[in-house]
C-alpha cells in the first residue's frame, strides 16, 4: 500500500490539521480529561479525510473508530450509539471495505465511484423503515438514555452506510445528518459529564470533514464519468 497521506492536497492536509487541532485543543481544555474520547476523535477525523477521497485506508480507519467509538459510547450508557457503530457500521464498514477493494478506478489510488439509481434509493428506504421500528424497540428494552434521538442515529448512520457500501457521493449527506444528531446526544452527555466535550468538537469537526467529502466524490463523478466518455 502506498503512502496514503501522499495524495493529500493542502487544502486536505490544512483541514486534517486543524481538525487534530480542535480535537485536541477540546481534550487540554475539558475539565475531566478522557484519553479514550481523545483517541475516538482522532482516528475518527483522520479516516474521513481518506474516505473523502475515495482511499479504502480510510475505510480500515474508519472500522477501529468504530470499535474504538463504541467503548467511548458504552461508558455513558447510549446503547443506541454502541448497537449502532459496533453491530450495524462496523460489519457494514468491513463490507464497503471488501466492495472498494474490488471496485478500484483504473490505476486503484481512488474508488470507483457509483451512480445512484432508483432502485438502489428505494431498497435502502424500505430496509431502514424495519431497522428503524426493531431498534426502537431494541433501545427501548435496554432503556436506552435519550430514546428518540438515539434511534433517529441508528436510522441515518444505517442510510449513510448502505450508500457508503454502494460508493455513492450521497453517503456523506447520510453521516452530515447523523453528525447532526450525534452532537445533540454528545451535548446532553456532556451537561452531565463534562469528559464528553470532546466527543461534540469531534462530532463537529466531523460533519465538516463530510461536507468536503461530499464535494469532492462529486468532483470525483464528474472527472471519472468524463474519463469514461
Amino acid at each position: 500500500m502506498k503512502n496514503p497521506f501522499r495524495s493529500l492536497s493542502r487544502f486536505e492536509w490544512g483541514l486534517w490539521v486543524v481538525s487534530l487541532i480542535v480535537v485536541t485543543l477540546s481534550f487540554f481544555l475539558s475539565p475531566e480529561k478522557d484519553l479514550l474520547s481523545l483517541a475516538s476523535s482522532l482516528v475518527g477525523v483522520t479516516s474521513l479525510i481518506f474516505i473523502a477521497k475515495g482511499k479504502v485506508f480510510g475505510m480500515i480507519l474508519s472500522l477501529a473508530f468504530a470499535v474504538v467509538y463504541s467503548l467511548v459510547a458504552l461508558r455513558f450508557g447510549y446503547w443506541g450509539e454502541i448497537i449502532t457503530f459496533l453491530f450495524m457500521t462496523a460489519p457494514v464498514t468491513l463490507l464497503s471495505i471488501v466492495s472498494w477493494i474490488k471496485h478500484p478506478y483504473r490505476t486503484g489510488e481512488e474508488v470507483a465511484v457509483r451512480p445512484l439509481g432508483r432502485f438502489d434509493v428505494l431498497w435502502v428506504i424500505l430496509i431502514s423503515l424495519p431497522v428503524t421500528v426493531v431498534f426502537y424497540f431494541v433501545l427501548r428494552a435496554l432503556d436506552t438514555t435519550n430514546l428518540l434521538i438515539s434511534t433517529v442515529s441508528v436510522t441515518t448512520s444505517f442510510i449513510a452506510s448502505a450508500l457508503g457500501y454502494l460508493r455513492s457521493p450521497y453517503y456523506a449527506v447520510g453521516y452530515m445528518a447523523n453528525d447532526v444528531v450525534i452532537i445533540a446526544l454528545w451535548v446532553m452527555a456532556s451537561i452531565a459529564d463534562p469528559r464528553n466535550v470532546p466527543v461534540i468538537f469531534c462530532f463537529l469537526m466531523f460533519f465538516v470533514n463530510d461536507l468536503y467529502a461530499f464535494i469532492n466524490w462529486r468532483r470525483m463523478e464528474r472527472r471519472q464519468t468524463a474519463d469514461g466518455s
